[in-house]
């Protein structure tokens, strides 16, 4: 390959042009950061892409002249900048988003991509994250990569050949990483509690964080685990090495982990390097409803901002306010629903940080439904578990009261009995 610099590399985007982000840990910040340079010379750009790690400072009101982001995710680095004026939202379900760009519904002028280094036969890998960045780079007009050794060179959908590629830029920069905090009280009850409902033999979707790492801890004695999930971290590992997760059960892919994307640190990376018991796939097959139903036992743990007491989840937003996406809750807890003996779980704390409940007798105005109250099974909190299948709606309330914190059972229970009536 021929390498050029960052700054000649970004040379080659234009006014008006619409440039995808590799997401996740695998931004390529070198890239964005030369883009951002480049401000004062830009107008029109419209920046997209899912969750992304590292800086953004193309979001900076400053530089809306040059730049305007239109994201399928809102992550910590643009959150303070999102509903003005060059920072917007777009809601859709994580699996849709790949068919969505492949149409031709959103076309794409350039990429930019972080990969490792082309193997013997010319193939460089999307590494950690292919989600929906492969369907961007299968329709964008320009590939600028930002080809880096500590990329790991992950095996499945990751692929693609040199030649694709416009411009490369070669950097020996660390992959980002993403620790672990230490678990709270609360996180480890919740984990406790979920981990009862996980059977053997159960195929796994979770995230990142405490409460699944929470969970992950409880499993140790638990048989035959696989794991099918869009996205996954160090959490896994433990139960991985000692067996528990063998994937041996699976119908599809079996003995495999099958992910989309994956978030942690170097030790996962090492992990995911040319193992052939990992496959990162395309976003729009992993998160198929009809992919993670053939799979039996599928467990799909989740979490909300905030639930109401007929069981609407709000996952993406307070109140009007853009937390985060639409992600792929719904592909998961519908794919779970429809699992032979699956689970899905939406789990949470029952107060905020502030001590106000997450359990409420309405969602606040402007609040998005992720998943519908129809969707709704099991809802953990650090008081216990329950299931509002086939529950009506007053039945609902009352057990979604019985887990709320004690301080604010007695205020549900007046807006519940006002509101729905007894049980």
């Amino acid at each position: 390959m021929n390498f050029i610099s960052a700054e000649e590399a970004l040379a080659l985007i234009k006014n008006n042009e619409r440039v995808f982000i590799h997401g996740g840990c695998a931004t390529p910040q070198r890239l964005v950061n030369a883009l951002v340079n480049r401000h004062e010379e830009l107008s029109g750009v419209e920046i997209t892409h899912l969750h992304t790690e590292g800086e953004a400072a193309y979001a900076n009101p400053a530089y809306a002249k040059a730049f305007r982001v239109n994201a399928f995710f809102i992550g910590k680095n643009v959150r303070a900048h999102v509903n003005e004026t060059n920072v917007q939202y777009i809601p859709m379900f994580l699996s849709e988003i790949p068919l969505f760009i492949r149409w031709g519904k959103f076309p794409i002028d350039t990429a930019l991509i972080q990969v490792s280094p082309p193997d013997s036969h010319g193939f460089c890998s999307l590494g950690i994250s292919v989600d929906i960045a492969r369907a961007a780079c299968e329709v964008a007009g320009k590939i600028i990569a930002l080809v880096n050794p500590n990329m790991p060179r992950s095996l499945g959908d990751s692929f693609i050949h040199h030649s694709k590629i416009t411009a490369a830029v070669y950097a020996e920069d660390a992959i980002h990483e993403c620790g672990s905090n230490a678990m709270s009280e609360t996180e480890i009850a919740i984990g406790k509690n979920v981990a009862v409902l996980v059977d053997d033999g159960a195929c796994l979707q979770m995230g990142i964080g405490g409460i699944p790492n929470a969970v992950l801890q409880f499993l140790t004695n638990h048989k035959n685990l696989g794991v099918h999930t869009e996205m996954f971290s160090d959490g896994i590992l433990p139960l991985v090495k000692s067996g528990v997760i063998n994937g041996k059960l699976k119908t599809k892919h079996p003995g495999k982990i099958v992910s989309s994307f994956a978030m942690g640190t170097r030790v996962l990376y090492d992990f995911i390097h040319d193992n052939p018991e990992v496959a990162m796939l395309d976003v729009a097959y992993v998160n198929d409803t009809s992919v993670i139903r053939k799979n039996k036992k599928v467990t799909a743990i989740n979490s909300a901002i905030e639930i109401d007491l007929t069981g609407q989840v709000c996952a993406d937003s307070i109140g009007t306010e853009i937390f985060s996406g639409v992600g792929g809750q719904m592909d998961f807890i519908r794919g779970a629903a429809l699992s032979e003996g699956g689970k899905p779980i939406i789990a949470l704390g029952s107060v905020t940080a502030k001590g106000i409940s997450k359990i409420v007798p309405v969602l606040k105005p402007g609040a998005g439904v992720v998943t519908t109250r129809a969707h709704v099974q099991y809802v953990v909190t650090e008081y216990g578990t329950v299931d509002l299948y086939g529950k009506n709606i007053a039945q609902r309330a009352s057990a979604l009261i019985s887990i709320s914190h004690p301080k604010h059972r007695e205020e549900l229970e007046k807006e519940a009995f006002r509101l729905y009536g007894k049980s």
